[in-house]
């Protein structure tokens, strides 16, 4: 089982691209379609490096999820794959979501828990709303 092209195209619309360094909200320093390892401020990169960062980040996000043990089907998989890549592994280790997911959670806890992640930089923003509407719905198809 590995992430599907849904994904890869979703998290391309709700990232948008960047071919320039910019700090996103949270104050990190990002590029491409929301990656954000080795930035620096005055960064540049094409649509090609931008793509190929987002795949590699995917592809590491997945295999930081399948680790775990709890994704069952695709959109299991997608669902959290998009909220590692967003929020990084350590925060999904440590949420109330894996632990709901691990006990067995009902559909409407586990939509409740996916649907408290949506601040960034203290802020709630509504990018991070759409974002977690769809892992929520994404989870049980």
């Amino acid at each position: 089982m590995t992430t599907t092209e849904l994904l890869l195209q979703k998290l391309m619309e709700m990232e948008g691209c960047r071919l320039e360094a910019y700090e996103d909200a949270a104050g990190v320093p990002t590029i491409g379609y929301g990656h954000t390892k080795n930035v620096r401020m005055g960064d540049r990169i094409s649509e090609y490096w931008a793509k190929e960062m987002l795949r590699e980040d995917i592809e590491e996000a997945e295999w930081l999820v399948k680790e775990l043990h709890v994704a069952k089907t695709e959109g299991q998989l997608d669902a959290l794959v998009s909220f590692v890549f967003n929020l990084g592994i350590g925060r999904l280790r440590t949420s109330t979501l894996l632990k709901v997911i691990r006990n067995g959670g009902s559909m409407q806890q586990i939509k409740k828990e996916f649907k408290r992640w949506v601040f960034a930089g203290g802020k709630k923003l509504p990018g991070l709303v759409k974002r977690r509407e769809w892992e929520a719905k994404r989870f049980f198809e």
